[in-house]
């Protein structure tokens, strides 16, 4: 009989996090998921807390730690401005330190550990859609710097450690990415718009909203995460994971405002600094290497994302 794998999933509070440690346990999988709970909840993991199989222990990754585990998937971070600029430098410090602490776990124990980093890594793209082989136009000394250097100063890092001590790495760059347990309060286009909607409210456009971006739906990210983590050693990524549909932000908000049924109006606001005017990955690699593309579709998705924002809202008004 083959011995349960137990997984280590840093971040496992957060919005991906959660859905990952749930898929991992279906996959008859130990789960130690660790979280400090500066954008993760213990709402989005509490029923799992009764899973035998599942532990959560409550660390900033920015400390080193010593467990017991047989793969790692790093995804500690805050991922949204709102959340990324609160504190820059301990978002550079989660980035960076943490992406060393979880290396030197993985070397000790000779284990595969996987790198959420993002699409931001590209900044404002002058290739498009963007290839991995594109290198990216980043400013560093932004104010979004922290998140987009920091996740780039990590992937050197996971390069390094694959080169210099042999550590099996897996990096993928995860492009916008929505569903159930977003925070609704992330700045973030999907969840802003939704609860705007809800609540009636105008939904605000930065910039002229010809901006575009693609939105991947989270079970088909945490389907090519788990297809990754099982590639051969050989395969270290970076791979592009998300959506290559892509719509102007304006779409978005009219599409969201027709799921919610509401009649909200769109108001529009200056463009915040360093936004890129487009995104859209390349998914050739992906497809190639994991056999994998997004199957559910942005209708189906916002569906499946505003009924839980709206569950979300009645609980907390109920």
């Amino acid at each position: 009989m083959t011995k349960r794998k137990t997984i280590l999933v840093t971040g496992g509070g957060g919005f991906i996090g959660s859905h990952l440690c749930e898929r991992l346990l279906q996959e008859g999988c130990d789960v130690i998921c660790l979280d400090n709970f500066f954008t993760g909840s213990k709402n989005n993991i509490r029923h799992l807390l009764n899973s035998p199989a599942f532990e959560l222990i409550r660390h900033d990754i920015t400390v080193p730690i010593s467990l017991e585990v047989d793969a790692i998937y790093n995804l500690a971070c805050p991922a949204s401005p709102v959340h990324y600029q609160h504190d820059p430098v301990q978002t550079a410090r989660t980035n960076v330190l943490g992406a060393i602490n979880m290396l030197e776990l993985a070397r000790r124990l000779k284990i595969p550990i996987l790198q959420a980093s993002t699409s931001e890594v590209y900044g404002d793209p002058n290739v498009h859609p963007q290839p991995e082989s594109y290198w990216g136009n980043v400013n560093p000394i932004g104010i979004r710097s922290c998140y987009d250097e920091g996740k780039r100063c990590a992937e050197t890092l996971f390069f390094d450690y694959n080169r210099q001590y042999g550590i099996p790495i897996k990096v993928i760059r995860i492009f916008n990415t929505y569903g159930p347990r977003m925070l609704p309060n992330d700045g973030r286009v999907v969840s802003n718009f939704i609860v705007q909607a809800l609540a009636g409210k105008d939904i605000t456009i930065y910039g002229d909203g010809r901006q575009t971006r693609s939105f991947c739906y989270v079970s088909d990210l945490i389907e090519a995460m788990i297809r990754m983590m099982k590639t051969p050693a050989r395969v270290t990524g970076p791979v592009n994971l998300g959506n290559p549909g892509e719509y102007t932000v304006r779409e978005l908000a009219e599409k969201i405002i027709r799921t919610v049924g509401s009649k909200s109006k769109l108001v529009f606001q200056p463009l915040p600094q360093d936004d890129p005017a487009r995104r859209k990955p390349d998914i050739s690699l992906a497809k190639e290497l994991l056999d994998w593309k997004p199957t559910v579709s942005l209708k189906d998705g916002l569906k499946k994302t505003v009924d839980y924002f709206r569950e979300l809202k009645e609980n907390n008004h109920g």
